[in-house]
């Protein structure tokens, strides 16, 4: 098991934990990704289009995350990037 696998494996089992209450609002979340400190999360159901999706991230699983795994410095939801989280239609827009 890598390093990346390790702290990937700790993400997931602190989300586990926060999940339920994000489910008990219709909601949900999974890591897609963890890289270079930054935690990459995916949002489903109520939480898409949520008018108070970056508190539940920034001051909720962000605060949490770091604070019990020393290894991330940063928390990300894929849909906020501009062009989404791999999205195919981008690399056919570049080229």
């Amino acid at each position: 098991m890598s390093y990346n696998d390790d702290v990937e494996m700790q993400i997931i089992q602190v989300l586990d934990k926060i999940r339920p209450f994000i489910q008990r609002d219709g909601g949900d979340c999974k890591l897609e990704k963890y890289e270079d400190g930054v935690v990459y999360i995916k949002f489903y159901g109520a939480c898409v289009g949520c008018s108070i999706i970056d508190t539940t991230l920034y001051d909720g699983i962000e605060s949490i995350l770091k604070e019990e795994i020393p290894e991330v410095v940063k928390v990300v939801n894929v849909d906020s990037l501009e062009g989404g989280y791999d999205d195919p239609y981008k690399q056919i827009e570049e080229n």
